[in-house]
């Protein structure tokens, strides 16, 4: 499901505009992206976590040349499932 088709489903299901509930999208994206950036979790009860996670620095291959390379540490962001979403999908 694309952010288009969320919208839609999003504004069938409370009654708003299309426009609307595309907002209601970026700006709950948005405040997800910051508190990442600022290294904080964002949790939603029952649904799940977006948390930062550090991947640490480690060797690796170029799969063109297999040449030795070494990929620096990196931070990323994980999503942990809650038990209603596990629960959903079985």
């Amino acid at each position: 499901m694309r952010k288009p088709e969320l919208a839609a489903a999003i504004a069938d299901q409370t009654g708003m505009s299309r426009d609307k509930a595309s907002e209601v999208i970026t700006a709950f994206t948005d405040q997800v992206s910051a508190a990442a950036a600022r290294g904080e979790d964002t949790t939603l009860i029952g649904f799940g976590t977006f948390n930062i996670r550090s991947r640490e620095a480690r060797s690796g291959r170029n799969p063109q040349t297999g040449a030795a390379i070494q990929i620096p540490a990196s931070k990323t962001v994980g999503f942990k499932p809650g038990k209603a979403l596990k629960d959903a999908i079985g």
